[in-house]
């Protein structure tokens, strides 16, 4: 860019002229809308600065976070922090699928500390550097602010859909402009501005952004932990920082299983969280974290210690997994790890082989320990690797039904999982890709885990053939029932394309799969997608994890079907996986005599998958969660499942629910995978909020075939909650409750993509739309309200252009 005129008042006039001609030579024309002078904003800087955690933040969270604040943030910039926005932004992708060779990790606060460092890695500023003192020079300097700016001179349409020129696709080609570039950017996508694709900031929001960016971007003063966890975190660091082998081997496991976490202490406030982290300095000293790209990786000779770090970026719901430390947890741990007579002799080491193998890093520690401990928080880990350590879980979630069930194995019951002399036997067969790093030969990798993971099913199978039938309830006490108090005991998931959820308790209709989870498999899919997993990763790496879950999904398949009479298992399982028998058969080659032991007997049914749900239902009790009479409503009157709200209003708009619940089929397929619903009532504080969920199916979810697992849309179906799911909501609908039932008549009769147009234009919130940002804060408000620990920033990167 060449140095403007010596007069600031001279270079902005033929700055905005030249600007005032730009055109993309693609986009409608363009209308300037009359705005205040920005220059006119930096000769009249407030006197004092202006507060980055109370003025600032919140407008960065609301606006801007919601589409830059994880991995895979446009540009890799994370605007969830002020470190964030000092490192800047790099065009180098995350997810990249076809990659030969890793990349460098850029974990922000782990990879660099400077500003300096980050610009080593090929990260370029996007606030000014340049030391000068001018305001105005300062956003003259700095890219934030020429793309807020370019928003502010040319606003997007107010009604209809967003001009093809906007790239909107998950897999967009990505244009992250340096300063030197700034001005072509501008040129050629004079609507390209910032918040992209989204309606302008408020007057207010605009002008305390760029009186903050003249004022230099000044940061918030380190955060201070409160009373409640500064009274906790030296119990804590000295726990688990004790000098025995025995307790040295029991910080290793805990630090493997909670390295991902959002720790919160009890009693804290709800927005506090640190993490887990292995750090050079000990206890009382500023942490240093050992920036290993995994957990189990070599931390080096120097000593190091597990240290608890205070995270206070931005909370954005889609890596957010919450793990919560107490006086009671600690006193679990003890009674778990500690108190039980074994001895640790010496301690594993740190070669990739052993260290991403759990049953032999660990095999000291009672197997029936370490399942105990992963059954009691079984919602945290089952989330970790349904968000995983990354934000875009389609190597994991590209392997599962868009909805199912998962059961555990009752520990009291579990028979060869738990028993240390077979795990041992079998430890080498459970040895997972993830020990190989960054393979070049996929192939070769694939073939050697493939027959260990055979082996191992083959043990498995020896021990299955000595067990004798059982009738049908008694085969439901090896079910854990959550010791009639832990409400991990069932679980629901519910996948959306490339991001998931995962709800304690039994939501939606009877689904076509469920998983039973016994010790060994849970530990693999814990060391597989999150501990072992490294987004930074090559092709290989990703392909090798994709694979092997394969193995894992059908392994918790296969566990459930174990429960069904033998006869009906191999059509149901077919039915999983249409025209793919003969395939899986050669390429998975799976022991499957199994199937023709017969192991429960007493069904009384035809059907008896559904049977065994209702029967898994009542064997759990409360621990089932509450009825779900949106989905699963079977009295011959629809009314009557409606019969225990506490409000005549909430029945009425649940009857309406229920009607749209009851959608089936191809009808479905215009339809967005998740989408929120606000129900307006009198009072608004009584407002009611809905998720929508769309549960595609599949004729079968085999990678090995195809990318894209082949669809079988004429079986999709939907399943509507009364509370929030999802962290990417595709899009906004608002109803007032007088409008209740035309929604739902308009909803359910909807046939075509014109239909949808045509609903969406009278209940919908489209990117466009003037009250966009008003209803996004109100989802977002609720969510906190609902969910004030659990709860973060709704991602809106896969909202909608309809």
């Amino acid at each position: 860019m060449s140095n403007p005129p010596v007069h600031p008042w001279l270079w902005l006039l033929a700055t905005m002229f030249l600007l005032a001609g730009c055109s993309s030579g693609k986009a409608p024309p363009v209308t300037e809308q009359p705005v205040e002078l920005d220059y006119d904003l930096a000769f009249n800087l407030p006197s004092q600065l202006i507060d980055y955690q109370s003025q600032v933040k919140p407008i960065l969270e609301r606006r801007c976070v919601v589409c830059h604040g994880c991995y895979d943030a446009p540009c890799q910039l994370k605007l969830t922090s002020r470190e964030g926005i000092g490192r800047g932004a790099n065009p180098t992708l995350v997810y990249d699928g076809e990659r030969i060779l890793g990349i460098e990790p850029t974990r922000l606060f782990i990879d660099a500390n400077t500003d300096a460092q980050w610009r080593k890695k090929g990260f370029h500023p996007i606030v000014d550097e340049s030391g000068t003192t001018l305001p105005q020079d300062r956003l003259k300097n700095s890219v934030m602010y020429h793309l807020l700016r370019l928003k502010q001179r040319y606003p997007q349409p107010r009604v209809g859909r967003l001009p093809d020129d906007f790239t909107l696709g998950l897999y967009r080609e990505q244009t992250c402009p340096t300063l030197e570039d700034v001005d072509d950017y501008k040129e050629e996508h004079p609507l390209w501005g910032m918040p992209y694709g989204m309606p302008n900031l408020e007057d207010t929001e605009y002008r305390t952004l760029v009186q903050w960016l003249a004022q230099g971007a000044p940061g918030p003063r380190p955060a201070e932990p409160s009373p409640e966890a500064k009274a906790q975190i030296p119990v804590w660091e000295t726990f688990l920082n004790q000098s025995s082998n025995k307790e040295r081997l029991v910080s290793r496991y805990l630090y493997e299983h909670l390295f991902n976490a959002h720790i919160h202490f009890s009693g804290a406030p709800p927005r506090e969280f640190y993490r887990l982290v292995r750090s050079f300095t000990p206890p009382g000293e500023p942490v240093d974290e050992i920036p290993t790209v995994r957990p189990f990786d070599d931390p080096g000779p120097a000593p190091f210690y597990y240290r608890l770090q205070h995270y206070h970026p931005s909370i954005v719901a889609k890596d957010h997994v919450v793990y919560e430390l107490s006086k009671a947890k600690l006193d679990r741990f003890k009674q778990l790890f500690l108190e039980p007579p074994y001895q640790v002799k010496s301690l594993p080491g740190y070669s990739p082989k052993v260290a991403s193998n759990p049953f032999k890093t660990f095999r000291d520690i009672p197997p029936a320990s370490r399942y105990r401990f992963l059954l009691d928080d079984a919602h945290f880990f089952i989330e970790d690797f349904i968000k995983g350590p990354v934000c875009r879980g389609q190597i994991a979630l590209s392997v599962i039904e868009d909805h199912f069930w998962v059961f555990f194995i009752n520990p009291e019951k579990h028979r060869f999982g738990l028993d240390p002399e077979f795990l041992e036997a079998n430890a080498n067969y459970l040895q997972m890709p993830d020990g190989e790093g960054d393979s070049f030969n996929m192939f070769s990798v694939w073939t050697e885990y493939a027959g260990l993971h055979r082996k191992y099913l083959l043990a498995k199978q020896q021990v299955f053939e000595s067990v004798h039938a059982v009738d049908l309830n008694h085969a439901l006490s090896y079910l854990w029932d959550g010791d009639g108090k832990n409400p991990n005991a069932a679980l629901t998931i519910f996948r959306h394309f490339d991001s998931a959820s995962v709800l304690p308790g039994l939501h939606g209709d009877y689904p076509e799969t469920a998983w039973i989870i016994d010790y060994p498999l849970f530990e693999k899919i814990h060391y597989l997608l999150v501990a072992g997993f490294n987004v930074f990763g090559n092709v290989t790496h990703l392909m090798n994890t994709r694979l092997y879950m394969d193995f894992l999904r059908m392994e918790g398949e296969d566990q459930f079907l174990l429960f069904l009479p033998a006869d009906k298992r191999k059509q149901i399982r077919d039915s999983w996986y249409v025209g793919l028998r003969a395939l899986v058969k050669q390429e998975m080659d799976v022991p499957t005599a199994w199937m023709e032991i017969e192991s429960v007997v007493g069904y009384q049914t035809d059907d008896p998958q559904r049977e065994l749900y209702r029967l898994i239902e009542r064997h759990l009790g409360p621990m089932a969660g509450p009825p779900d009479p949106l989905n699963r409503c079977e009295p011959s009157s629809i009314s009557d499942c409606q019969a225990n709200e506490t409000t005549a209003a909430k029945a009425k708009v649940n009857l309406a629910m229920l009607r749209i619940a009851a959608i089936r089929g191809l009808q479905l397929d215009v339809f967005p995978d998740l989408a929120l619903v606000r129900v307006r009532m009198e009072p608004p504080e009584e407002d009611l909020l809905y998720t929508l969920v769309r549960n595609k199916a599949y004729l079968n979810i085999m990678s090995t075939i195809d990318e894209d697992s082949p669809r079988d849309p004429t079986n999709d179906t939907l399943t509507v909650l009364d509370r929030f799911t999802g962290t990417y909501p595709n899009f906004f609908f608002v109803v007032d409750i007088s409008e209740i039932n035309n929604f739902t008549d308009r909803y359910t009769s909807i046939q075509s993509a014109k239909d949808y147009e045509r609903f969406v234009s009278t209940y919908g919130v489209r990117r466009t739309s003037s009250r966009f940002w008003q209803e996004a804060d109100w989802f977002q408000e609720r969510y906190l309200e609902t969910e004030p620990i659990l709860s973060g920033i709704l991602d809106l990167n896969r909202y909608h252009n309809r």
